[in-house]
């Protein structure tokens, strides 16, 4: 088999300090945080001069990981659109959580807005999609079983 396993799902930001509270409020602990940049990481993404801060935060039962980092050179080109949810390209993120009401509550202090509503299929789960920051969409599943 080739794969392995899924590492994590990078994600770039503007202000890393709101992505980590975001991501820590959601319920995911924050593994480390570090600065990168040299000929390693221009190599890797194809620019020059990288330098950026990043952070990784990980689900609780340490399965699955989010990198959130923010750029300081190269200057950024613009930003990623607002899109609706059924753009192609436009990147998902989806936790199982306890209460989807709880945590949506929880979420709209660190600037979470709603979707559509908060949906129920039949008794077997309640789900949901947000924006949280830099429109980052983020789906919530409670099961209902």
């Amino acid at each position: 088999m080739a794969i392995r396993r899924m590492d994590h799902v990078g994600i770039v930001v503007e202000d890393l300090a709101a992505a980590i509270a975001f991501f820590v409020e959601l319920g995911l602990e924050l593994e480390g945080e570090a600065t990168v940049g040299g000929q390693w990481a221009d190599d890797l993404l194809g620019l020059d001069g990288v330098r950026a801060d990043i952070a990784v935060l990980r689900t609780p039962d340490g399965n699955a990981k989010v990198e959130v980092s923010t750029f300081h050179s190269p200057a950024t080109a613009g930003t990623a659109p607002k899109a609706p949810v059924n753009t192609p390209g436009i990147p998902r993120l989806t936790f199982v959580v306890d209460d989807v009401a709880d945590v949506l509550d929880r979420l709209h202090a660190h600037g979470a807005e709603l979707v559509g509503t908060v949906a129920q299929y039949e008794d077997i789960y309640r789900y949901c999609y947000l924006r949280g920051p830099d429109g980052i969409v983020i789906g919530l599943v409670e099961e209902l079983q």
